[in-house]
């Protein structure tokens, strides 16, 4: 049994107290939540009350949840690179090509599986721990949440936009000088596969700053201030910056001109979007310390930015 604890915001005062659980504790089904509510284990402000009572906001509510397979995923045995583990938290770097959870068209070989064969205990927490995905073809620093505490306390260190995020990227095109792009990103009006800048979508702020610039490209320094999906491949294609071989965002692959042979074969080699999860800082869900973790580039990055800096000097 763990205690998970969440405040009711007073934009939701009038819903009913189920309702309310709902939206709070998303990653629990309806019916769980109704059943606990009717066995006493959810309380407000101390108080046992009703799945139809309304609230008010502003109000404290505790939930005892019960640990339970939640998950039916297989474990998989596939390697992971682990960077640090304890009793309540797990970070790892994971590779491109790599699939963080289960959906449509790959169903195994995801880190989920590779998780619940590391830690068989993972089966009870929703979506086996992991608190945030990176893209498939993204390489990088990836937590996990070990326990319902920790889970609940990475969940709303992300909500309060208190966990720190920095990317490694290449753009095409070579910047002048950094800045921010604060543009809302939603799903594609005609492709329900991408994501685009949209008047009616959800709020997103990425910052960037120029690491390196090269003729045609440049390296880039992102960080995240929101967490939507797709977001840096987003907007940076949106101001027309789009990450080097991002086959979704980047449009047709065109090689530049004045291209070494070496640089020509790592372009064409690179079948990825050029983007890494390089940095990854939070406060740890039992100590509330805080701890921060820095991951290098993978070896296709370090090779193609060693053909972009090669091909400067030819």
């Amino acid at each position: 049994m763990t205690r998970l604890t969440e405040e009711v915001p007073f934009e939701m005062a009038g819903m009913r107290l189920d309702q309310v659980l709902a939206e709070l504790f998303a990653d629990y089904s309806r019916s769980k939540l109704q059943s606990w509510v009717k066995s006493g284990r959810v309380q407000v402000n101390g108080l046992t009350l009703k799945p139809r009572d309304k609230l008010v906001g502003g109000e404290t509510i505790a939930l005892d949840a019960e640990a339970e397979i939640v998950i039916t995923a297989e474990p998989e045995p596939i390697p992971l690179e682990i960077i640090f583990e304890d009793e309540s938290l797990l970070i790892v770097n994971k590779p491109a090509g790599l699939v963080v959870h289960p959906a449509i068209g790959n169903w195994n070989g995801t880190l989920l599986n590779a998780l619940l064969n590391h830690d068989s205990s993972l089966e009870t927490l929703p979506r086996a721990g992991i608190v945030h995905r990176i893209d498939k073809e993204t390489s990088g620093l990836l937590m996990v949440a070990k326990t319902l505490q920790a889970h609940n306390s990475l969940t709303q260190q992300l909500q309060d936009r208190d966990i720190t995020r920095e990317y490694l990227a290449i753009t095409r095109g070579r910047m002048t000088a950094g800045g921010t792009v604060d543009e809302p990103i939603g799903r594609h009006p005609t492709d329900r596969k991408r994501y685009a800048v949209r008047e009616n979508g959800k709020h997103a702020v990425t910052h960037y700053r120029v690491g390196q610039r090269f003729t045609r490209h440049t390296l880039v320094q992102v960080k995240l201030e929101t967490g939507r999906t797709h977001q840096i491949r987003v907007h940076m294609a949106h101001i027309r910056f789009p990450l080097l071989g991002d086959q979704v965002y980047g449009g047709r692959f065109q090689m530049p001109p004045d291209c070494s042979e070496q640089l020509e074969k790592e372009l064409r080699s690179f079948k990825r979007q050029a983007l890494h999860a390089a940095k990854l800082g939070l406060q740890h869900p039992v100590t509330d310390e805080y701890l921060e973790w820095e991951q290098p580039l993978p070896e296709d990055m370090i090779r193609l930015l060693e053909a972009l800096a090669e091909n400067e000097r030819d």
